[in-house]
């Protein structure tokens, strides 16, 4: 049983001019501890300023109005607002009201004394994240306006889980046109980004009967920790100078393969023919399924693109993409090429993990695609790119001939292979936190299923598409300075 009011208030503006919103102040704790009316009024208004329910600057309505409200004397609220005025809480000023004090920001405390404080990240050169300030906020803004000009208005209702049909069309022609994607629209699926994607499937093939998926020796540990998440084990597939060793496959027992065929992350290396060839009649001899992670398909510098494996058999390779790096990771956009017998599996996943991605988004990408505002934008961020990548080449030709840098004629990141006697990577990690370096080893790339890395020299993978332009020559100076300690 509640000891005193619980009372939902809208004070709306005709009434009096200083608040017209909804709060609700409950009376009952403090009623329940023994506080008189006043004082569970002043605990309650407190409460509510303390965790920001009412932030500072909020007028408060008058004495005579909340009284009203509350069912009690007057004086009661008059005095409650005069003791929380002494106490700071809140202000009253002539012909102003009663106004929720502004308080200032509490100090941060103090680290305590003989520990170490981790140095503040000033340059991050971390693998797979693109410059966000490339974004095309005018052209996105001007596609957003057409995109919602002429959209129906059940594109703002629950819709088709594969996603808005205005997206998948463009997508199905614009992945046949620049990446040899041979899909329709009926078999793309729009996700939340790869991550997603990714676990959306391996739902799908673990309700198929799939335990086993064979991923690179070297990849992102984010895509390991999501296969099994869902409950499958992982087998390492041995890299070299020519991708993935596929024709290992046969024989493995594992009943799908995550490959990132066009540019093996983090080597940069491609699959080449004869391997894409052995790992597409592995699949269709066994059943299993190829997952093409096309993380970085549009950028490439020296070298004619390479075309998406998918194109070799479309009934066992999912393609995926994202505009991640496209665009930029808060998007959240993603999509799957499937097969024909993977689509319905797959949309049962993406109805039970979140039913649909955002309508207007997707309403947004497909009119920047169709306009041809997308393909400008990708030209201008691959020459972005690639003047970054020359200058880091450049830097470390330069100040640290010895380190070897590889894996660049695509994407967004090297990998700088440093000379024997070179301090070790646990050691370089330490070394770059103390000159404001996030970077990326080697040895974290590597599949936990792929076992202890051999022994070689220490190798760091660097993305050079996050830091803005104004930090990026400072960035290659702390670099160089790593590279060579």
């Amino acid at each position: 049983m509640h000891n005193g009011p619980a009372v939902w208030f809208i004070w709306e503006m005709e009434s009096w001019a200083t608040f017209g919103g909804d709060l609700h102040l409950d009376l009952s704790a403090g009623r329940a501890r023994g506080l008189g009316l006043r004082a569970a009024l002043e605990d309650a208004l407190r409460s509510a300023a303390r965790d920001g329910r009412l932030p500072p600057g909020t007028r408060l309505p008058s004495s005579r109005a909340l009284s009203g409200d509350l069912g009690i004397a007057r004086n009661t609220v008059a005095e409650a607002y005069a003791q929380l005025t002494a106490e700071g809480w809140l202000t009253a000023r002539q012909g102003s009201g009663t106004v929720v004090a502004e308080r200032g920001t509490p100090s941060a405390v103090p680290a305590t004394a003989g520990l170490l404080r981790t140095p503040a990240v000033r340059f991050d050169l971390m693998p797979g994240r693109p410059d966000v300030s490339l974004f095309p906020r005018s052209a996105w803004l001007a596609a957003s306006r057409r995109a919602l000009t002429v959209a129906p208005h059940e594109a703002f209702g629950y819709s088709d889980p594969r996603g808005r049909i205005e997206l998948r069309r463009a997508l199905a022609e614009y992945l046949a046109r620049v990446r040899g994607v041979r899909t329709d629209p009926g078999r793309i699926l729009i996700c939340a980004g790869y991550t997603q994607g990714l676990g959306l499937l391996c739902g799908a093939l673990r309700e198929q009967g799939v335990r086993t998926v064979a991923v690179e020796e070297y990849g992102l540990p984010p895509q390991h920790r999501v296969i099994t998440a869902v409950g499958l084990e992982t087998v390492a597939l041995p890299l070299d100078q020519d991708g993935a060793r596929t024709e290992l496959l046969s024989g493995s027992g594992v009943g799908a393969v995550v490959l990132t065929s066009a540019h093996q992350f983090p080597t940069g290396v491609p699959l080449r023919a004869a391997r894409r060839a052995a790992a597409a009649a592995w699949a269709r001899e066994t059943g299993g399924v190829i997952v093409e992670d096309d993380y970085d398909g549009e950028f490439r510098y020296d070298r004619q693109p390479v075309g998406a494996m998918q194109a070799l058999d479309p009934e066992r390779v999912v393609y995926a993409g994202t505009a991640s790096k496209s665009l930029a990771p808060g998007l959240r956009l993603g999509w799957l090429a499937l097969p024909a017998a993977l689509v319905e599996p797959v949309v049962r996943q993406k109805e039970l993990a979140d039913g649909q991605s955002g309508a207007f988004e997707q309403l947004t990408l497909a009119e920047l695609i169709t306009s041809g505002g997308f393909d400008r934008h990708v030209r201008r961020c691959r020459l972005h790119y690639r003047r970054r990548r020359d200058q880091l080449v450049a830097a470390l030709a330069e100040r640290a001939p010895l380190v070897r840098v590889t894996g660049i004629a695509a994407g967004l990141h090297a990998v700088l292979q440093l000379p024997p006697g070179s301090l070790s990577e646990e050691e370089l990690l330490r070394q770059a936190g103390w000159l404001g370096l996030a970077v990326n080893t080697m040895s974290d790339c590597r599949a936990a299923s792929a076992g202890p890395a051999p022994d070689a020299p220490p190798a760091l993978v660097i993305g050079y598409g996050t830091p803005p332009d104004r930090a990026f020559a400072g960035a290659l100076d702390a670099l160089c300075t790593l590279v060579s300690l």
